[in-house]
């Protein structure tokens, strides 16, 4: 495939509930190879129900989404890896570091020597390779959700999914993580979907944003963050990164019927 094939397409993708909820209206989204593209809004519009579809663990119930070019459910044949990291760093209390970060490879029967070899890898790009014998309670939150960063590269994906993976931590920690997964996003040369509920987050992660409203989930608008990287401190204190915060701020009061602050 040539590198101008987009990662993702989701074409006319929608999502009803079997009790009627209309979850998603019908979307349409293309996410270009290598690209950057955050999904941001409320509680309930459906960040998450997409996720999950582009993640093949939810169907559409009418439309399609491709991932190079191909429908979700033949991906494995298209030579890509995918991986998802969840809200919660959902690792196993009993178990080391590295047998957490290993496991999806022993779900795939690789070989333990090529297994630790991988691990040993991913725990260096998030900087826990010193921890690798350690359990998750000796670890704190932001160092767990590092384990969890970890257990998704192993793998060496080519789409990384991300649910909200830094909502529940301290906004010094969550700024450090958002430095580290850019960092991981240029060396890896990753595709990244990222959810979030923070305009502050979207603005300083992302190329694009696509803003969505709920009740219905519904998109409402795609802003581009139209800034170099590497992004840093003074980023977050700029002009410019004020001026995207607004844009985002307004769309989404605009979405949920509320006036603008002037």
């Amino acid at each position: 495939m040539s590198d101008d094939t987009p990662a993702i397409e989701v074409l006319s993708a929608e999502q009803t509930y079997p009790n009627g909820t209309r979850a998603l209206l019908p979307m349409d989204l293309q996410v270009a190879q290598g690209g950057f593209v955050t999904l941001l809004g409320p509680s309930g519009c459906g960040k998450s129900t997409l996720l999950k579809m582009v993640a093949g663990m939810l169907e559409p119930t009418e439309g399609r989404i491709l991932l190079w070019r191909r429908p979700v459910r033949d991906f494995d044949s298209s030579g890509k890896r995918l991986s998802f990291v969840f809200q919660e760093a959902t690792l196993m209390p009993w178990a080391s570091v590295q047998t957490n970060v290993r496991l999806p490879l022993d779900l795939a029967s690789r070989p333990r020597a090529d297994s630790d070899a991988r691990v040993r890898e991913s725990l260096a790009l998030v900087g826990l390779d010193a921890f690798a014998t350690h359990r998750p309670r000796e670890l704190s939150g932001g160092m767990q959700m590092r384990v969890s960063i970890a257990r998704g590269l192993v793998t060496q994906p080519n789409l990384l999914l991300m649910d909200e993976p830094f909502g529940a931590l301290d906004e010094i920690t969550r700024n450090r993580l958002d430095d580290d997964l850019l960092r991981l996003w240029a060396q890896q040369k990753l595709t990244v979907v990222f959810v979030t509920h923070s305009i502050a987050e979207a603005v300083y992660l992302s190329q694009r944003v696509v803003v969505m409203a709920a009740r219905p989930g519904r998109v409402v608008e795609e802003v581009a963050i139209d800034e170099p990287y590497p992004r840093g401190p003074d980023f977050r204190v700029s002009q410019r990164f004020a001026e995207h915060a607004r844009r985002l701020q307004d769309s989404l009061l605009r979405a949920s019927g509320e006036a603008s602050f002037t």
